[in-house]
This record gives C-alpha cells, sequence and structure tokens, in this order.
C-alpha cells in the first residue's frame, strides 16, 4: 500500500469562508474527504496536514523521507517566499506534487514566482479543488494503484 502525505499552508484552514470568488465554497475538510475516499478506492493510505507555521511544513516534510511514497503540497503564501520549504522538499528523496486552486499565474504579480517549483514534480493550478484530484490521480497512476 503506498503512502501520501497532502500538506496545506497557510490560510487554507479558512476555505469555504475565505475569499469564495477566489478559493471555491469547499471547506479543507471537504477536499480531504475527498481525497481520502479516492486515494482508499486505489487502494492507498493517506494522511492530511494544514499549518499556519512554515517549521512546521519544513518538519513535515523532513519526517516524509522514508515514510511516504509522494507529498501533495499546497504551500499557500509560502509557495512565493519559502527558502525553507523548498530546501526541504529538496532534501528529501519523496516526489512532491505543488497545487494551487486558483491559478497562480491570472493573479497579482507577486503571486506568479514559485520558489518551490524548481524542485518539485509537477505543479497543477486553477483548476480549484480539482487541482488535488489531479495530482491525487497522477500518484494513482505513477504508483499502479486501481482506478
Amino acid at each position: 500500500m503506498g503512502k501520501i502525505l497532502v500538506l496545506n499552508g497557510p490560510n487554507l484552514n479558512l476555505l469555504g469562508t475565505r475569499e469564495p470568488e477566489i478559493y471555491g465554497s469547499l471547506t479543507l475538510e471537504d477536499i480531504n474527504e475527498r481525497l481520502r475516499r479516492r486515494a482508499e478506492a486505489a487502494g492507498l493510505d493517506m494522511e492530511c496536514l494544514q499549518s499556519n507555521h512554515e517549521g512546521v511544513l519544513v518538519d513535515a516534510i523532513q519526517a516524509a523521507h522514508g515514510r511516504v511514497d509522494y507529498i501533495i503540497l499546497n504551500a499557500a503564501a509560502f509557495t512565493h517566499y519559502s527558502i525553507a520549504i523548498r530546501d526541504a522538499i529538496a532534501a528529501v528523496d519523496v516526489p512532491v506534487i505543488e497545487v494551487h486552486l486558483s491559478n497562480i499565474h491570472q493573479r497579482e504579480d507577486f503571486r506568479h514566482k514559485s520558489v518551490i517549483a524548481p524542485v518539485v514534480l509537477g505543479q497543477i493550478a486553477g483548476l480549484g479543488a480539482e487541482s488535488y484530484m489531479a495530482a491525487l490521480e497522477a500518484i494513482i497512476c505513477r504508483i499502479g494503484g486501481t482506478r
């Protein structure tokens, strides 16, 4: 059985009420539940963590080494400036898929740059909650889980 870690950064605990015109009306728990159901159907184990604190996410990435097969990461605002998260991803041998609910390339200029993009397996943005689901489907294909 493969294991997936879903990490969510700052303010994503406010999904459902935070700028729903940008981020949608689903809560983070709604998204996590959809992911869990799909992962379970594919025979995969999943754990989810959200933190508003950079160091907690760095610790989780480091602890993933040798323990999980893939990470789905929405680093939120940390995407644009966290060298610490970027370096943690580069330091562990765990493939990471970067996801964003909104299309960061259509938003404010400061959101166009992802400092973590050069060290992740891929990036999926702009599909709302389906960004997470697309990342999970990619992982299922790579692991060879059932459809």
